[in-house]
This record gives structure tokens, C-alpha cells and sequence, in this order.
């Protein structure tokens, strides 16, 4: 009964824009299944990669995305598993029916997997996804964000604001909801700045 009042002490001290896995938060650092995450209120890590982004046809083309490409706009970045999986398909969905309205606040939705750029086609063709999916086969840039157990990229979101400056971020991420949970922390943010 003591380890559990001590937990739920602790969990009130976390902040619910960091989840109930960074409970081992120490310092700037939090870890979470999939790594040491990056520290909130700094420069996000770098990232490039190949992937698939929807032309203004509907249709998806392959394309190259880096984090300089979203300079002067809010980035949601998240991670997921597998393309066409349950909980992947339906965080994905979230995602597209909110996206008019993260357009509206200046944001940009893009998606993070080891897919290849064929499924990503696929998957965005299936789902109608009118944002892009980015290939991390090696999971390169999931390790940066703490995301990956080889071979997949785990259900992980990070917010980064117009400058490449992380200002919120999601581990252990519940698929439904999650769209709209992390429109209300944009606009929170966007309003206290």
C-alpha cells in the first residue's frame, strides 16, 4: 500500500502533457519505453527524411521533409508503429478529421513510422491521410525522440512550436482522443504565448 501512495504522489507531480511513463522523470531528462525522450523547452532534434505527402491532386508523391521545412509553423510530430494496424489506423484518423483545424492554427500534422514509402501510399490512399508519413526504417530519427524498439517506432507525440523549440510531448499515447488532446494543448499554448 506504500509503493502505491507513493506512486500516485508522484504522479501528481507529472504534468498530463508528459504521460504516466515519464513518472522517471530526472532533471530535464524523462524516459519512457523507447528511449531517453528529448527535453522539453529546447531545440527539437533535427530530423530528415523520405516519405509520402499528398499532392494538391490528392494523390501521394514521395517527398524529403526535415524540420526546417516547418520553420514559422507548429509541428506535430508523431511516432506509431505500423501502418494499417488498429491503433495506428484510427490515431491516424483522428488526426485527419482535426486537421482543418490544425491548419487553422498554423500547425502541421506529420507521421512517423518504419514503413516504406509504398505502405505509406497505401495507407494514405486507404485512410484518405491528407498529411505526410515519413520512412524511419533504421529509426534513426525515433531514437533521437526516445521512440523506437527495434523494429518499430513507438506511439509517441512531440509538439514543437515555430522555432524548433519541443513544448509538449505524449508517450504511451491512447489512439482515440489523442487528435483532439493535442489540439487542445496547441491552442493553450498558442493562447499563453
Amino acid at each position: 500500500m506504500q509503493r502505491r501512495a507513493v506512486l500516485r504522489s508522484l504522479a501528481a507531480l507529472v504534468p498530463a502533457t508528459l504521460g504516466a511513463t515519464s513518472l522517471l522523470a530526472f532533471g530535464r531528462q524523462a524516459f519512457a519505453l523507447g528511449g531517453t525522450l528529448p527535453a522539453l523547452n529546447q531545440p527539437a532534434p533535427d530530423f530528415a527524411l523520405p516519405g509520402i505527402a499528398p499532392a494538391a491532386d490528392g494523390e501521394a508523391v514521395e517527398t524529403q521533409l526535415q524540420l526546417a521545412d516547418f520553420r514559422g509553423r507548429w509541428l506535430v510530430l508523431y511516432f506509431y508503429p505500423r501502418d494499417f494496424t488498429g491503433g495506428c489506423t484510427l490515431e491516424a484518423r483522428g488526426f485527419q478529421k482535426d486537421l482543418a483545424a490544425f491548419e487553422a492554427a498554423n500547425a502541421a500534422v506529420v507521421g512517423v513510422s518504419a514503413d516504406d514509402a509504398e505502405s505509406h501510399a497505401d495507407f494514405c490512399s486507404s485512410e484518405g491521410l491528407a498529411f505526410p508519413l515519413l520512412s524511419d526504417p533504421a529509426g534513426s530519427v525515433s531514437r533521437a525522440y526516445g521512440s523506437w524498439i527495434v523494429p518499430f517506432s513507438q506511439r509517441h507525440t512531440f509538439l514543437i512550436d515555430p522555432v524548433g523549440v519541443l513544448r509538449s510531448t505524449w508517450v504511451a499515447v491512447r489512439p482515440s482522443g489523442h487528435s483532439a488532446e493535442v489540439l487542445a494543448t496547441l491552442q493553450e499554448l498558442q493562447i499563453s504565448r
